[in-house]
Order: structure tokens, then C-alpha cells, then sequence
């Protein structure tokens, strides 16, 4: 049972509001419900959202606790006056002394993705995205010269969602490669990938988790066989070592974090955030 709600209140997507409430709400050992409460731009809007919050105080008996991003003064003002909550504003806390401090107005724009459609960055990432699908799990041996990043690793190392984090959050080109039984024989990286070894990252993973992975998806096979997950497991690791290729550990990490020490390795010189 969660012990608080917590709505996430933005005249935008809202995506600001809740990952930043969330790293905030993680100092704290309690589960709260979640409400994101999106594109609230207008005053009627903002008496609603005070309604809906007002309502969860009253069945709840507890105070909700609202994070906003919210421009428009009127309709901040609505949401403030009016909720029987705790209103955390993230303009209002950091924007505003920034104003201060900068001796300059904020652009006051609503919502980071108002105009975004129209950027280069914005096509360059659905470019990225688009790339590291056609390239998830050795699909396309194509234009791997454009790649950012090439990951490799075992099946259920991580290397598809790692992926295409990179390519959603920082429109890098990711391309994802498998390293299967057959490389191993030939104690070699797969043959499109030779050219590319500066661009290689490995992937690894402690062979009781991926037998656990794996036996989700493919219960009671070889595949999923805890000795085979440790011989393939050892076999990939010895590859890496023998050519040179950074690698990591996956078994206790986010893809969050697995991205970030990406970053930190490759350093490309263009990022999107």
C-alpha cells in the first residue's frame, strides 16, 4: 500500500517534474502513488488539478504532495492558493534566483518539448533511435562506421535497453552486437566488428542473474542453463580481455548507470540532452 500521493503537475509533458520529484523522493524510504498530471495550461485546468488534489487529501487524510514546473503565473497561482497540499514549484526555486543571480529573465518557455519538433537535435535523435534499432543484435552490418558506440556482450546482457537509452536520452548511434558460441570458437570478434574496435564496449553480467533472465524467457533450455551462462559468461570476458575492450558489469546496476559510465569511457563529443 503506498503512504502518500504525489502528483507531478507541469503545462508540459510533465517528464521535468516527475524525474526530477523522483530523485528527491528516493532520499526517502516510503512508496507513494504517482499521478502525473500533464499540459495543464489554462486556469480551468489548474481548478481542476485542485479539485483532483484537493479530493486524494479527503479520502487519503493525508496531505498530497505536488512538484510543478509550471510557467504561467495565473495558473500557478490557482495551484498554490488552492491545493490542500504541499506545493514544491521548481521554477519558483531555481529559476527565479537564477533570474536574480544572472541579472537576466528566463525565456519562460513552456514546456521543454514546445518547439522541439523543429530543431536539428530533435531529428538528429530520431535519427540515433532509428540507427540503433536497424543495428539492435548484429541485425545490420551497415554504415557501422557512423556508430557512436558498438555494444557487445552475451544474449540478456543489457545491450538492447542500453541502447537505445543512449539513443533516446543523448541521440548517440548505438549499435548492439551478440557474442554467441561460434566467436568463441574462433577466439575472435565477430568480423564486422574488427574495424571498429575503438568504438567496441563490453557488456558483462554474473552467470546466476543471466541464467535467471534467461530462464524467464526460455525456461528449462540450455540456453538458460547455469552452465552454460557461465561458460559463455567466462568466454566473453576472456575475449575482452585479449582485445583490449572496455567492459562492465551489469548485474547490479540501472541502465541509467550503465549509460553513464558509457559516457564517461567514449566521451563523444557531441551529446544530447
Amino acid at each position: 500500500m503506498h503512504t502518500r500521493t504525489v502528483f507531478f503537475v507541469s503545462d508540459g509533458t510533465g517528464i521535468t517534474a516527475e524525474t526530477f520529484g523522483n530523485a528527491i523522493l528516493a532520499q526517502f524510504e516510503f512508496k507513494p502513488r504517482h499521478v502525473r498530471l500533464p499540459f495543464v495550461d489554462t486556469v480551468d485546468k489548474a481548478h481542476q488539478v485542485v479539485r483532483q488534489v484537493n479530493h486524494t487529501a479527503e479520502v487519503e487524510g493525508r496531505r498530497p504532495v505536488v512538484f510543478t514546473t509550471l510557467v504561467n503565473v495565473e495558473v500557478l497561482q490557482v495551484i498554490e492558493e488552492g491545493c490542500k497540499a504541499m506545493v514544491l514549484d521548481m521554477f519558483g526555486t531555481f529559476v527565479r534566483p537564477l533570474e536574480i543571480e544572472l541579472g537576466m529573465k528566463s525565456s519562460h518557455r513552456v514546456g521543454r518539448f514546445a518547439d522541439v519538433s523543429k530543431s536539428k537535435e530533435y531529428h538528429d535523435r530520431i535519427e540515433a533511435i532509428n540507427f540503433s534499432l536497424a543495428h539492435d543484435d548484429g541485425q545490420s552490418n551497415r554504415d557501422l562506421e557512423e556508430a557512436d558506440v558498438i555494444l557487445v556482450g552475451v544474449s540478456r546482457s543489457g545491450k538492447t535497453p542500453t541502447s537505445l537509452y543512449l539513443a533516446m536520452q543523448h541521440g548517440l548511434k548505438a549499435a548492439n552486437y551478440p557474442l554467441i558460441p561460434e566467436d568463441f570458437d574462433r577466439r575472435q570478434l565477430p568480423p564486422a566488428l574488427t574495424a571498429h574496435r575503438k568504438k567496441i564496449f563490453g557488456l558483462t553480467i554474473q552467470p546466476e542473474r543471466l541464467s535467471e533472465i534467461r530462464n524467464e524467457r526460455r525456461p528449462n533450455s540450455k540456453y538458460a542453463a547455469l552452465e552454460s551462462c557461465r561458460h559463455e559468461v567466462a568466454e566473453a570476458e576472456a575475449m575482452m580481455r585479449r582485445e583490449g575492450i572496455r567492459w562492465l558489469s551489469t548485474t547490479t546496476k540501472s541502465i541509467e548507470e550503465i549509460a553513464t559510465t558509457i559516457l564517461q569511457e567514449i566521451r563523444p563529443e557531441r551529446l544530447e540532452y
